[in-house]
């Protein structure tokens, strides 16, 4: 039974929710703005395309490794405490990283802060599923969504506006803002809990899994330099594989796991965390590479880009709302099946649009994916919920978490490595005898002159024209992954749904044993 203490009155719960809500809406601008920023912190901190690419990847990197971990904690030696170190943490790296002095210390400084979001995040979580039941709990989980989607929404136009006005360093103040209002929040309305029954952290399971996302991760970032069949790629992918079936193996062997098994028996269960991912390639990733195209590639200012990038992330603020009312006339299945073959649509819809085009030709095509994730994303956090065990709250946010955003650094790492590749090969296809690896990437951060300087003898117009060539193919890839994904998903969640009420039904009849 978890610890509590008497139940808030409404205006303090309410409180409680917008302090998370908070903390949410910060998390995706630490993605979303250097991603803006990203050509501009080249030029000012220097650093090879590796490095750059870690300016996103680090960060996704720790606070999808690092989540289960997080959740854990929170169960063990409280919530609030977890939360409110995680936020605070959270503001001060913000700060940092607005004063770090050259590359180096931006990815460290990224790392630490995907910790830091991890923790706040997972203690935020698990804290919601203590202070609301039933409906509310799911309608509480689905706002907190939304707040995420809002900072989506927002955060390519107003990193934007303050790279304009204040340069790329000030993108960090609404980052700062927002995590400080958080904290105090926080500290006012939480309440403390945990649970009495948690060991502590299961270091081991910890350990391996964060070094197996750390080394696939670098694997993946380092093969476009080196080649796939290259002794480090191939043994940090090798190492990687082994620390995952390590990582299984120490799962079923502790009392206590991070992550339990168990619940992958469930088919229902399955497809939600299939749910999770499918963002990562139909939607988050554009998040980082359209910037980059728009600006470092087709030459726009961070505020045209900004502009561009609502035409995605816009139909966020609203539509997450209207599939939860969906759910009153059509399945959850259905809903999300639909939106992720709308959002395959608009993928491939995009891949039509040449880069140097007109800006606005690419506007409806966002809309469209940006339509299509909406609708699953405004169901992904209740359907979780619904087979979330209260007394284990923080381990089970942590999961489809842990999924979701660690499918997005993967997913992040991999079409990174996969456009390099599909440019480096045009680029040879287009008469480049050499050094198309070096320019590919180059051109995969945004850097023009770059790339121009790696190969000057074909031209900028050849190197447009195999970024652009590459980015098409890379589309259509993705959508054909997002159709598939959202024929699993359908079939997925719609034949588990007695499952559910099933396992529903034995994580109740757990609690009042144990509380008997």
């Amino acid at each position: 039974m978890t610890q509590t203490t008497t139940r808030p009155n409404m205006p303090k719960q309410a409180l409680v929710l917008f302090s998370v809500c908070l903390a949410a809406a910060a998390m995706p601008l630490t993605f979303t703005g250097p991603a803006v920023a990203l050509p501009a912190i080249g030029r000012a901190l220097g650093g090879s395309p590796i490095a750059l690419n870690w300016v996103t990847n680090a960060f996704m990197l720790t606070f999808g490794s690092s989540l289960m971990a997080a959740g854990a904690l929170a169960d063990a030696y409280g919530r609030k405490r977890i939360f409110l170190v995680g936020v605070g943490a959270f503001a001060v790296l913000s700060m940092a990283l607005a004063v770090a002095p050259d590359i180096l210390w931006f990815d460290l400084g990224r790392a630490a802060q995907g910790v830091a979001a991890a923790a706040a995040f997972s203690g935020g979580m698990a804290a919601l599923a203590q202070e609301f039941d039933g409906p509310a709990r799911i309608r509480a989980f689905s706002i907190v969504g939304t707040s995420f989607g809002v900072g989506l929404a927002f955060g390519p136009i107003a990193s934007g506006l303050m790279i304009d006005a204040f340069g790329w360093r000030s993108i960090f103040g609404l980052v700062v803002a927002l995590a400080v209002l958080a904290f105090a929040l926080g500290m006012r309305a939480l309440r403390e809990s945990r649970d009495p029954e948690a060991s502590g952290l299961d270091w081991p399971g910890a350990i391996s899994f964060t070094l197996a996302l750390a080394l696939f991760t670098y694997g993946v970032l380092l093969a476009p330099e080196r080649g796939w069949t290259e002794p480090t790629v191939m043994g940090l992918l090798a190492g990687a594989v082994a620390l995952f079936v390590a990582f299984g193996v120490i799962e079923r062997s502790v009392a206590r796991p991070m992550l339990d098994l168990t619940l992958f028996r469930y088919p229902r269960f399955v497809g939600v965390q299939l749910l999770a991912a499918a963002p990562a390639y139909a939607f988050v990733v554009l998040l980082i590479l359209l910037p980059v195209r728009f600006i470092g590639i087709e030459g726009l200012s961070e505020i045209a880009a900004g502009r561009l990038m609502i035409a995605l992330s816009a139909p966020l603020l609203v539509l997450p709302i209207a599939a939860g009312l969906l759910t009153r006339w059509f399945s959850p299945a259905t809903i999300c099946g639909v939106g992720l073959l709308i959002a395959a649509l608009g993928l491939f819809w995009l891949s039509r649009m040449s880069v140097g085009g007109e800006a606005m030709g690419v506007v409806l095509p966002m809309a469209l994916i940006g339509i299509g994730i909406s609708l699953p994303w405004g169901l992904m956090d209740g359907l979780a919920v619904s087979v979330v065990p209260k007394e284990r709250a923080g381990m089970a946010t942590g999961i489809f978490s842990t999924t979701r955003v660690a499918g997005e650094g993967v997913a992040l790492a991999v079409v990174s490595a996969v456009l390099s590749a599909l440019t480096a090969g045009h680029l040879a296809a287009g008469g480049a005898a050499a050094n198309t690896g070096p320019a590919a990437q180059r051109l995969v951060t945004g850097d023009l002159a770059g790339a121009t300087a790696a190969l000057p003898q074909i031209g900028h117009a050849m190197l447009l024209q195999g970024y652009g060539a590459a980015f098409a193919t890379l589309l259509l890839m993705l959508c054909a992954v997002t159709v598939v994904t959202a024929i699993v998903v359908f079939v997925f969640l719609g034949r588990g749904t007695k499952q559910v009420a099933e396992l529903a039904e034995t994580t109740e009849e757990r609690l009042c044993t144990s509380q008997a």
